[in-house]
């Protein structure tokens, strides 16, 4: 880049609307402290993240209550922390527990939605919650998104395989995004019929999201989405673990080791799938521009402009 280009790449202040983790901080850790989200913040703050939300994965519904609680209390307590953290996504339970579509998520703990869960969730966080990502099919009739929709919460479909049917009536119901689209799903699908193409075939009617790490999605199908899509309905998440900012070595995620290589990808300890990402924003909005050509006003747009404007559904809708 030239230097004027590098000035205007260090402008942008990102908002990132998944993040499980930032530099060794793990906020899915049982014993998360105050100190331990303001050093995470602290550095993302330093990678150039204005805001974010605070991720919280799948898993047992009374330990993701006391983990949501533990998030709340230590933003609550921590005035850069407060800043920082717009809100909490709460990726799960409600999502699909077939292999390859619950990816990381322990399967054992995916479970259909029902609205006393979804309060249970919600209450635990003390009004931090402002995205949800579940599966459709698991959510049949609607009843549980069309209820988070009227609390403020946006709905992300995500680790799922529903029908085209399906993903139209959770549209109807208030569902608005799709999560990392092009992971959550096997690595082996119909070439045709998969919901990769049902999901770029709504577009027009969902935030589309993407990991940006070259490890995630290749660069060469990611350019292909995000030519279909379109700056205007693509977000650009990190999906950040304890191992962003770091570098290769083994990190944890709610309880599992995750094994980053030399290439960053994250890697559950048996090598089967990946966890998380440990990438920075920052990275990945300088592979948007070095990797795929794409102009500093649409890295901007992905990376702050849309995920503001995605959040903002829920309060205006």
């Amino acid at each position: 880049m030239t230097r004027l280009e590098t000035s205007a790449a260090t402008d942008v202040r990102f908002f990132d609307l998944q993040v499980n983790g930032y530099a060794s901080v793990d906020f899915n850790g049982d014993q998360l402290s105050s100190a331990e989200l303001r050093a995470a913040c602290e550095a993302m703050r330093g990678d150039g993240v204005e805001k974010f939300l605070a991720t919280i994965i799948t898993d047992d519904l009374s330990i993701m209550a006391a983990r949501l609680q533990r998030v709340a209390a230590a933003t609550a307590s921590d005035e850069l922390a407060h800043q920082m953290v717009a809100g909490i996504h709460i990726e799960g339970p409600f999502i699909s527990r077939e292999p390859g579509y619950v990816g990381a998520h322990p399967a054992a703990e995916a479970r259909p939605a029902t609205l006393d869960a979804a309060k249970q969730l919600l209450d635990a966080a003390d009004g931090m919650v402002k995205l949800v990502t579940l599966a459709p099919e698991q959510d049949a009739d609607g009843r549980v998104t069309a209820w988070l929709v009227s609390q403020g919460v946006v709905v992300s479909a995500g680790h799922c395989n529903p029908s085209l049917d399906q993903l139209e009536r959770s549209i109807d119901a208030g569902l608005s995004m799709f999560t990392h689209l092009g992971n959550g799903c096997p690595l082996q699908m119909h070439r045709h019929d998969n919901i990769v193409q049902r999901a770029l075939g709504l577009a027009d009617r969902l935030w589309l999201c993407f990991i940006a790490d070259g490890v995630h999605v290749p660069f060469v199908a990611l350019r292909n989405y995000l030519r279909l899509v379109g700056p205007e309905r693509a977000i650009v998440v990190s999906d950040a673990m304890s191992a962003a900012g770091k570098g290769p070595g083994r990190y944890m995620l709610a309880g599992q080791e995750v094994v980053v290589d030399e290439q960053l990808a994250t890697w559950a300890a048996d090598r089967s799938h990946l966890v998380g990402s440990a990438c920075t924003l920052r990275q990945m909005s300088n592979n948007l521009r070095t990797k795929l050509s794409i102009s500093e006003a649409d890295v901007t747009r992905m990376t702050r402009t849309n995920p503001l404007a995605a959040l903002s559904l829920a309060s205006s809708g």
